[in-house]
């Protein structure tokens, strides 16, 4: 019996996720609506959700050609293996301060080993970080590639997490 609530509870919690990821800007009210649950229990397992880490932020996909960027980017890196300490400790930092980087890794495939995605109003502003890159990061980087996304181009299929629940 307990173990049936539990599942049950865990159920919900997934449905309510899916539906904030269809939709961060649902309140609880509509929430409880859409699934059948009291919004006084929606409230409870979205903080639960929250809490636990599955929520970890509510945010919105803008549309990024509107904001004025033309480019996505995206690094694959290979790291000097006898500068791995030094990476670490220089990685999490620049990334950070890099207000154009969308995200950052360490990945696995290609012959690299970790990867940057960010995003650039033009090519200067590209090149500019490549210069960046390469002034700060030359005797710590074996080898990089990038590829260029026209962001005015035709995109086949717009970012989205919603794709993972419909």
């Amino acid at each position: 019996m307990v173990e049936n609530k539990k599942s049950m509870k865990r159920k919900r919690m997934e449905q309510i996720l899916h539906e904030l990821i269809k939709n961060s800007n649902r309140s609880d009210h509509e929430l409880s609506k859409v699934l059948g649950i009291s919004q006084p229990t929606v409230t409870r397992l979205r903080n639960q959700l929250e809490k636990e880490g599955y929520i970890q932020e509510y945010t919105i996909i803008p549309n990024l050609e509107k904001m004025g960027y033309s480019i996505l980017a995206v690094f694959c890196i290979k790291y000097k293996a006898h500068k791995k300490e030094l990476v670490k400790e220089m990685s999490k930092d620049a990334a950070l301060e890099q207000s154009s980087t969308i995200f950052s890794s360490r990945a696995q495939g290609l012959g690299k080993n970790a990867i940057s995605i960010s995003l650039f109003k033009n090519y200067r502003e590209y090149a500019q970080h490549i210069d960046n890159l390469s002034s700060k990061w030359d005797d710590l980087i074996e080898e990089w590639a990038s590829m260029l996304v026209d962001l005015k181009g035709p995109i086949l299929k717009p970012f989205s997490l919603k794709y993972l629940v419909e």
